[in-house]
């Protein structure tokens, strides 16, 4: 179904996501503009996985078109309308850079947002970097993300993966001292991340970590890794997988009888995604993070956040799930690039865009969880620096435990 601004065109070149292409009305004062920014409008460039391996975080990018549809409808941003367009590069990094080098060189677009996936973000960072281009709020928890020296044009959004590695590690201390982990990862900077990070966080108990194994993206399954995994000895399961391979590897572990303790990656914790595929009953018990509100928590029903994010989702992207995370996420996001948007006033030069990206101070959003918000500086590049503990009950996520921040995580030996 074709929404009144979005225009959906299948081809080589991927999809292509507008919002507000056909602009009218008055214009807003003249400002300082470079290359994909006018008077009328703010051009924003994409890429996502619509086909391949990971083409369940599509919703992300349809999700935003989606909200930028919603704000063209309310005005735009500072009286500007919003362009945004998204190509599809199959999770493939040699496609990203071919993607993002038509959308900076052909479609000029003033920034990239958004671009999913660690080692395609890392693919582009030069370039991008090179061209002065912003890549801002990338889709990825990868700790490289956060390296204002090295890459002043290149900025994080969620917490990082290494965060969430010792997390996990400082409950497994608290709660199973004597674990035997076995640790599922994506052989990236994704996957490497969380392992570090755990591995940081048992510090001096890191033998406790028996066995782990690596799979790649473009293999078919991880059922041989998971068996591998078992024979082990293992009786912690460590899931550090995207979707597609997260779901199967839930599955596996059921289908061998193996009964471990299982944590799975905030990146695959989507219940429609993930966890319905795996088996519900399958998945019950499985622990993991979390920094935003579970959009299928009935102890949200009532927040106003949650009340806007279901409108929102009912006249903008009636085909999503409302009760995806992924969509959530995006959602949220979006949020914060307009944020940066807005106080860059009548200067959407780059160079200012970045500025307010690295300024924002205590910034709260409707969906992130009580006690979280964002702060930036020229040299902190990682937005969001605070998660919670959760376990699936077989229906939703039951958060537990205080809200943990980036200070409690620089020593290891704090509870």
């Amino acid at each position: 179904m074709q929404s009144r601004r979005s225009i959906l065109k299948y081809g080589s070149a991927g999809l292509l996501l507008g919002a507000g292409l056909a602009l009218s009305g008055a214009s807003y004062a003249a400002g300082k503009y470079d290359p994909g920014a006018s008077d009328t409008e703010i051009k924003i460039g994409n890429t996502n996985p619509y086909s391949g391996p990971a083409s369940a975080y599509s919703t992300i990018a349809k999700t935003l078109d989606a909200y930028f549809n919603k704000l063209n409808d309310e005005g735009g941003i500072n009286g500007r309308k919003i362009k945004f367009i998204s190509y599809d590069d199959g999770y493939s990094p040699p496609k990203t850079i071919e993607q993002v080098r038509k959308l900076v060189e052909s479609d000029e677009v003033l920034l990239l947002f958004q671009p999913l996936g660690t080692a395609h973000n890392i693919a582009i960072r030069k370039y991008l970097n090179g061209k002065k281009v912003p890549q801002l709020f990338v889709a990825t928890g990868a700790a490289t993300f956060g390296d204002p020296k090295q890459f002043p044009w290149t900025m994080g959004w969620q917490p990082s993966y290494e965060s969430e590695g010792i997390i996990y590690a400082r409950w497994l201390m608290e709660n199973i001292p004597n674990a035997k982990i076995g640790v599922l990862y994506q052989n990236d900077d994704f996957g490497k991340d969380v392992l570090k990070g755990l591995k940081m966080g048992l510090g001096d108990k890191a033998s406790m970590i028996v066995a782990t194994t690596p799979y790649e993206a473009s293999q078919p399954t991880v059922d041989s890794e998971v068996i591998k995994l078992k024979a082990s000895g293992a009786d912690v399961f460590i899931n550090v997988a995207t979707p597609k391979f997260a779901a199967q590897a839930i599955k596996k572990v059921y289908e061998i009888g193996w009964k471990p303790t299982q944590i799975l990656s905030n990146v695959s914790d989507v219940v429609n995604d993930v966890l319905k595929p795996a088996g519900l009953e399958t998945s019950t018990g499985i622990l993991s993070t979390a920094y935003l509100k579970d959009t299928g928590d009935p102890q949200w029903a009532d927040d106003p956040g949650m009340k806007d994010f279901y409108a929102f989702m009912d006249k903008y992207y009636p085909a999503g799930d409302k009760s995806s995370k992924s969509n959530a996420y995006a959602y949220t996001v979006a949020q914060t690039l307009v944020h940066v948007l807005k106080q860059c006033g009548d200067d959407l030069t780059r160079g200012h865009i970045m500025k307010h990206a690295a300024s924002m101070k205590g910034i709260t959003l409707p969906l992130l969880l009580p006690g979280m918000s964002m702060t930036t500086s020229e040299d902190d590049f990682y937005p969001i620096e605070q998660l919670q503990m959760k376990k699936f009950d077989g229906t939703r996520w039951v958060h537990f435990g205080k809200v943990i921040s980036s200070e409690d995580l620089q020593d290891p030996k704090k509870p």
